[in-house]
C-alpha cells in the first residue's frame, strides 16, 4: 500500500471538492494514482446519487440570465434537499456557472445543459455526480427553459426562489425597462397563460365546473348556472392571464395597457417562470 502524504490528499481536495478522509481512502485503494482516484471518488458520488433518487429536492436556487444583445435569455434551476445547502457560496456559484454555460451554449433542455463541459475535466452532469458524493444530498437541474425574443429580460427575486424571463416583440431601452416590470409581475402575480387563448382546456373546464357548483350553492336557477359559471371564468382569466392582468404598480390599467402606453402595439411573445417550494 502506497505511502500517502497529507500533501497528496490536500491536492485531491482542492482537485474534487471531496471531503479530506473520502480524499485519503480514494488514493491509499487507487494506491497513489491520482486519476484512478478522481474515478474512484465519482463513483462514490454515483452511488449516493442512485441512493437518493427518490428524495426530494425542493430546496436550492433558481437563476435567470440573458446575452448581452438582450435577445436570448435562461431559468436555471439547481435544486437540492435543504436551505444550508442551497445558502453555500459554492452552491450558489456553480448553479450561476451552469446557467452561463446554458445561456452560451444556447441549450434548449436541461440534458443539454448536463452534457456541457464544466471544466477540470467534467462535464455539467459529471460535476453535479460530484457534487452529490462530496454533500451527500440530492442534487439535479431541476428545472430549465430557454426563451429568444426581440427583447428578452430577467428578473431573480432576491433569495432566488423565484426567477421569470419574458419576451417581448419590440427592442430599446423603454421597452427592457418595461419588460423588467413585467417580469417582476410574473414573479408576484404567477399567471397561467399570457392571455386566455393559451389556457388548457382543462384548466378551463375545472373553472366552469366550479363556477357551476358555486351557483348551485348559492341558490341560483339552474338555468342561470352555466350563464354564472361563464361570467366567473372570465374574471379567472382577467386575474390569472398575464395581458390581462391589473399591472401591479397600477391597477388602474392591464399589463397590455400599460405596454400599449409605452409604445403601440408593444406585446410580451412569452414568458417562463420557476419558483421553489
Amino acid at each position: 500500500m502506497s505511502n500517502i502524504t497529507a500533501a497528496e490528499v490536500n491536492r485531491l481536495r482542492q482537485m474534487t471538492g471531496s471531503g479530506m478522509m473520502d480524499c485519503k481512502k480514494a488514493l491509499v485503494e487507487a494506491e497513489g494514482d491520482f486519476d484512478k482516484a478522481i474515478e474512484i471518488l465519482r463513483k462514490r458520488g454515483q452511488k449516493v446519487a442512485a441512493n437518493r433518487g427518490d428524495r426530494e429536492a425542493s430546496e436550492g436556487l433558481a437563476i435567470s440570465l440573458t446575452n448581452d444583445a438582450a435577445n436570448v435569455g435562461v431559468i436555471s434551476v439547481l435544486g437540492c434537499e435543504t436551505d444550508f445547502v442551497a445558502k453555500n457560496a459554492e452552491f450558489m456559484d456553480t448553479a450561476t456557472k451552469f446557467a452561463e454555460l446554458a445561456l452560451a451554449a444556447g441549450c434548449t433542455t436541461a440534458e443539454e445543459v448536463k452534457a456541457l463541459d464544466f471544466g477540470n475535466g467534467l462535464t455539467v452532469g459529471e460535476k453535479i455526480t460530484e457534487m452529490i458524493g462530496k454533500i451527500g444530498e440530492k442534487i439535479e437541474i431541476s428545472g430549465y427553459d430557454l426563451i429568444k425574443a426581440e427583447a428578452v429580460v430577467a428578473y431573480n427575486h432576491p433569495g432566488n426562489q423565484v426567477a421569470t424571463l419574458v419576451g417581448l416583440n419590440k427592442a430599446g431601452a423603454n421597452v427592457l425597462e418595461a419588460g423588467r416590470d413585467v417580469a417582476m409581475q410574473i414573479a408576484a402575480m404567477n399567471p397561467v397563460a399570457l392571455d386566455k387563448d393559451g389556457v388548457s382546456q382543462a384548466i378551463i373546464e375545472k373553472e366552469i365546473e366550479i363556477g357551476k357548483d358555486l351557483a348551485r350553492q348559492e341558490g341560483k336557477p339552474e338555468d342561470m348556472v352555466e350563464k354564472i359559471a361563464v361570467g366567473k371564468l372570465n374574471k379567472f382569466f382577467k386575474e390569472n392571464t398575464l395581458l390581462a392582468q391589473a399591472f401591479i404598480k397600477d391597477n388602474k390599467v392591464s399589463v397590455e395597457q400599460m405596454l400599449n402606453g409605452i409604445e403601440k402595439d408593444l406585446t410580451v411573445t412569452t414568458f417562463k417562470r420557476h419558483a421553489l417550494n
